[in-house]
């Protein structure tokens, strides 16, 4: 079977030490604390591979924190297939010791044409990053059935111990309540990245690309009742790479990790750049974030609504009365936050 190897042009090391250090995490809170058990928060994670969930999937997996049971992918970034080869090419990087479950889901939204961030991303969906394609151990196991099914399998085999984290738009979710809605109210909570509440959009004036991609799935999934944090624009725009970030705390890892993220994001040393900008947002891995550390976020429950009509307002969030109520974060520790996410990647 066909895997991908990715190519570092530069570090220090054997690759078996990335590794090693990557899988030893999982057993450095049993070692720090003899004879307990450390409990693991059971995690899923769906996603449209771009760089950020390519990051977020990087902290997760490596966090001790976390047991991730599956990875999903839906229609985002980049188009589903696409997203899918993407779980499998940073599972190779990442070289989980337990592998997880991945499956395909939905191809395109539940309205409308498919969009995507390929200016963002690139074609690929991974900012060019060098990966080799060999044979060889998978680290994955590949579930033949739609993503949005093995939502609900996976929370009726693991009642209210499951965390769903979505870092793409919410077409899988919205198909995964029609299809077993009594299934995913066994979920114990659903954190998305998305939506733009209190702040401007970054699609458009007032929408943000997750939500803009498939409004109507958002609104019925935020109709839905579950047990939903959203991790919005309104925090994720606090969270950022530097020039300085680069240069003083990423680049002197000099592991497989921060080489990849350097590629990623299209940072260059010499005119201190990326290459969206002056920094790159790090939207997706503080979802992954706010699962570790909930004390990261401050929120407040609002009753959302999303704009499902074609227009200038087209995936809006409102704030409206009458709606189940939704945990939204509005304020983070952005330094701390920071933080953790550099340590993991050490």
């Amino acid at each position: 079977m066909a895997r991908y190897r990715y190519e570092s042009s530069g570090g220090q090391g054997s690759w078996d030490d990335v590794i090693m250090g990557a899988s030893m995490l999982q057993e450095l809170g049993e070692k720090k604390n003899p004879g307990r058990k450390i409990p693991m928060k059971k995690v899923m994670i769906d996603c449209d591979v771009g760089v950020d969930d390519a990051l977020a999937l990087i902290l997760a997996f490596h966090s001790s924190e976390l047991d991730l049971k599956a990875v999903t992918a839906v229609n985002g970034n980049v188009p589903v297939d696409k997203a899918f080869e993407n779980i499998r090419k940073v599972l190779c990087l990442i070289r989980p010791r337990q592998k997880p479950i991945i499956a395909k889901g939905a191809g395109r939204p539940l309205k409308g044409e498919p969009v995507y961030a390929y200016s963002i991303h690139g074609k690929d969906g991974l900012g060019g990053a060098k990966f080799e394609r060999e044979e060889g151990e998978e680290w994955w196991q590949i579930d033949p059935d739609p993503a949005y099914e093995l939502f609900a399998e996976m929370a009726r085999q693991y009642p209210n111990e499951v965390t769903l984290i979505a870092t793409g738009p919410l077409t899988n979710l919205a198909l995964g309540l029609q299809r077993d809605e009594e299934g995913m109210r066994r979920l114990k909570e659903v954190v998305i990245m998305g939506g733009a509440v209190r702040t401007g959009g970054n699609m458009t004036p007032d929408a943000e690309f997750n939500l803009f991609v498939d409004p109507l799935a958002a609104r019925r999934v935020f109709e839905s009742g579950l047990p939903i944090t959203l991790v919005p624009l309104d925090v994720t725009h606090q969270v950022f790479l530097t020039p300085r970030v680069m240069e003083e705390r990423v680049k002197p890892l000099r592991n497989a990790f921060a080489q990849f993220m350097t590629e990623a994001t299209g940072y260059h040393s010499i005119v201190r750049r990326f290459k969206g900008g002056k920094v790159f947002h790090l939207h997706d891995p503080l979802a992954v974030g706010v699962v570790l550390d909930p004390a990261l976020v401050t929120t407040e429950q609002l009753s959302l609504d999303v704009d499902v009509q074609e227009g200038e307002h087209y995936g809006r969030i409102s704030e409206v009365p009458g709606k189940p109520k939704i945990e939204v974060c509005l304020e983070v520790d952005s330094k701390r936050f920071l933080d953790l996410f550099l340590s993991r990647i050490g």
